[in-house]
C-alpha cells in the first residue's frame, strides 16, 4: 500500500482557493482509522504486562502460607510478605507515572519490567525471611508501573470504543489470576513455593524481549512538540489497519481550541519547528518537575475528582486483595480450631477454593463490558460496590464452606467489575500532560489499601475476629460506592483531554 504523504507545520496551510487546509487532531485520526491490527499488537503487549502483574499479585495468597509453614513465621510476619509488595507499589506507581509523563511511556514500562523480572527471579533464591521481604518489595516497585501500560494502551484507542477495549484489556488480568491459580495448584504440592516464584516471573521477561517493537504514544509525542514523530506513528497505524488518515495537517487539540476561540497563533508562528519542539519539551519538563505534578492533581479544576478517586482506589485495592486473601483464610478448616491432622485437608481446600474464586473475574469482566459504555462509568461502579456489600453481609453471621465460597465468589465478581471500570475512568479524567502521574498516584493510594488489607484479611481472621473483619470490608464497600456517586462528571464517549 502506497504511503500517503503528510505535512507537518505550525502555520496555517494555504490551498489553491486561498483558504486554509483542513486540520485534524489525534482523536479525529484515531476515530477515522478505527481500532485495527496495529492496536491489537499494542493490546497484546500491554496485556502481557497486565498478566505479569496479576500473577505476581495472586501468588501472594499461596506463597505467604507456604513460607509461614516452612520458616515458622507468626501471622504478623506472614502478612508482612504481602504488605511489603504493596509498599513497593506505593513508591513505584507514583515514581513511574512521573517518569513516563516526562520521558515517555516506553521508558517508563521498560524500567518497570526490568525491575520486576530481575527481583522476581532473585526471590527464588532468598535464603531467609529478611532477604525475601527486600526482594518482594523491589518486585512491588516494578509492579507499580502497571498504570503506565494501561495509560499507554488507552492513548491508542478511538473514543467511542474506549470502554469496550479497556475491558478487554482488563481480561488479561483475569487470564493472569486464573493462570497463577492453576500454576500454584500444579506446582506447589510437588515442587514448592520457590518454583512458583520462578515460573511467575516469566511474563516480565517477555516484556523485555519484545520491547524494541513497541511504539511511543503519539499523544505524548505531540504534547512534547514532536508532531512529526506523532504523525509518523499515525501513518504506521493507518498502513497496518489498511485505512487512511483524515486529509490535512496533524495539529494538537490545543491549536484547534485556539482557532475555535479565534486566538491568534503569531507567537507559535515566530518559532521554527525545531525551536518549538525543544522549548515545548523543556517547558513541559520544567512544569512537571518544578511545579510538582501533585500540585496539578490538587488544582482547583481537579481536586474534587482526585480526592474522590483516591478513596475509590483505596477501597478497590483493599477489597479486591482482601477478598483474595479471605478466600484462603475463611474456607477449609477453621483457623481457630484447626490441628495438624487437618493441615493437608485444609491445603486441598485452599487451592481448590482460590482456583474457583479466580473464575469470578470472568463474569466480572462481562458485567463491566455490558455496563461501562451503556450506563456509564459512575453508575456501573456505584451499583456494583453496593451489590458487593450485599454479598458480604451474610458472612458476618454464617460461614459454612459452600456458602462462604459462593458469597466470596459473588463479591469478587463485583469488585473485579469496579476495579476494571475505575482503571478506565482514572486516566480519562486527566489530561495527557499528567495522565500517567494522576493514574499512578491514584494507584499508589490503592496500594496503601493493599498494604492494610492483610492486617484484616489475615491477621484479624487468624486472631479469630472474622466478624469484625467482614464488617470492616462492608464499610469500605459502602464508602467507596458513595464516593463514586459524588464524582463530578461522566467520561463515557468523551475525547481524552490533552492539557489542563
Amino acid at each position: 500500500m502506497e504511503e500517503r504523504p503528510f505535512v507537518i507545520s505550525t502555520e496555517p496551510q494555504q490551498v489553491e482557493d486561498g483558504g486554509e487546509s483542513p486540520r485534524y487532531t489525534i482523536d479525529e485520526a484515531l476515530v477515522s482509522m478505527g481500532f485495527g491490527n496495529y492496536q491489537i499488537l499494542v493490546l497484546v503487549y500491554a496485556g502481557m504486562g497486565w498478566v505479569s502483574e496479576a500473577m505476581e499479585m495472586m501468588l501472594l495468597s499461596f506463597v505467604g502460607p507456604a513460607v509461614q509453614s516452612a520458616w515458622s513465621l507468626s501471622p504478623r510476619e506472614e502478612s508482612l510478605i504481602t504488605s511489603v509488595v504493596f509498599a513497593g507499589m506505593l513508591v513505584g506507581a507514583y515514581s513511574w507515572g512521573i517518569v513516563s509523563d516526562i520521558y515517555g511511556r516506553r521508558k517508563g514500562f521498560f524500567i518497570t519490567a526490568t525491575i520486576t523480572s530481575i527481583a522476581g527471579f532473585l526471590s527464588v533464591f532468598a535464603p531467609n525471611y529478611i532477604s525475601l521481604l527486600i526482594l518482594r518489595c523491589l518486585v512491588g516497585v516494578g509492579l507499580g508501573g502497571g498504570p503506565v501500560l494501561a495509560s499507554w494502551f488507552l492513548e491508542f484507542i478511538p473514543a467511542p470504543e474506549r470502554g469496550t477495549w479497556m475491558v478487554i484489556f482488563s481480561a488479561f488480568w483475569t487470564i493472569g489470576t486464573i493462570l497463577e491459580a492453576s500454576l500454584a495448584w500444579m506446582v506447589m504440592p510437588k515442587l514448592g513455593w520457590r518454583w512458583l516464584l520462578a515460573l511467575s516471573s516469566f511474563p516480565s521477561f517477555l516484556l523485555l524481549l519484545f520491547y524494541q517493537f513497541t511504539p511511543e504514544s503519539p499523544r505524548y509525542l505531540i504534547l512534547q512538540g514532536r508532531t512529526s514523530d506523532a504523525a509518523i506513528i499515525l501513518e504506521k497505524i493507518a498502513r497496518r489497519n489498511r485505512t487512511n488518515l483524515p486529509p490535512g495537517v496533524l495539529v494538537s487539540s490545543d491549536t484547534c481550541d485556539f482557532e475555535k476561540q479565534r486566538i491568534p497563533l503569531e507567537v507559535v508562528q515566530l518559532l521554527s519547528p525545531t525551536q518549538t519542539k525543544v522549548e515545548t519539551s523543556q517547558a513541559t519538563k520544567f512544569n512537571m518537575v518544578g511545579l510538582s505534578p501533585l500540585l496539578k492533581l490538587l488544582s482547583r479544576e481537579l481536586i474534587v475528582s482526585t480526592l474522590l478517586l483516591w478513596v475509590v482506589f483505596f477501597g478497590n485495592a483493599f477489597s479486591y486483595y482482601g477478598l483474595v486473601l479471605l478466600t484462603s483464610e475463611l474456607t477449609g478448616t477453621d483457623s481457630c480450631t484447626s490441628t495438624d491432622l487437618h493441615l493437608k485437608e485444609h491445603e486441598d481446600f485452599h487451592f481448590r477454593d482460590v482456583f474457583i474464586s479466580s473464575f469470578a473475574e470472568l463474569p466480572g469482566l462481562l458485567l463491566s463490558a455490558v455496563m461501562v459504555d451503556r450506563i456509564g462509568r459512575k453508575l456501573s461502579m456505584s451499583s456494583l460496590f453496593f451489590l458487593g456489600a450485599t454479598f458480604l453481609f451474610p458472612l458476618a453471621f454464617y460461614r459454612i464452606d459452600g456458602l462462604t465460597t459462593s458469597l466470596l465468589f459473588g463479591a469478587r465478581v463485583c469488585i473485579t467489575s469496579t476495579f476494571t471500570v475505575v482503571c478506565i475512568y482514572a486516566p480519562e479524567i486527566y489530561p495527557t500532560s499528567i495522565r500517567t502521574t494522576g493514574f499512578g498516584v491514584a494507584s499508589s493510594i490503592g496500594r496503601i489499601g493493599g498494604m492494610l488489607c492483610p492486617l484484616v484479611a489475615v491477621a484479624l481472621v487468624k486472631g479469630c475476629h472474622q466478624t469484625a473483619a467482614i464488617v470492616l470490608f462492608e464499610i469500605v464497600f459502602f464508602v467507596s460506592g458513595i464516593c463514586v456517586v459524588f464524582f463530578p462528571f461522566e467520561t463515557k464517549g468523551q475525547d481524552l483531554p490533552e492539557t489542563m
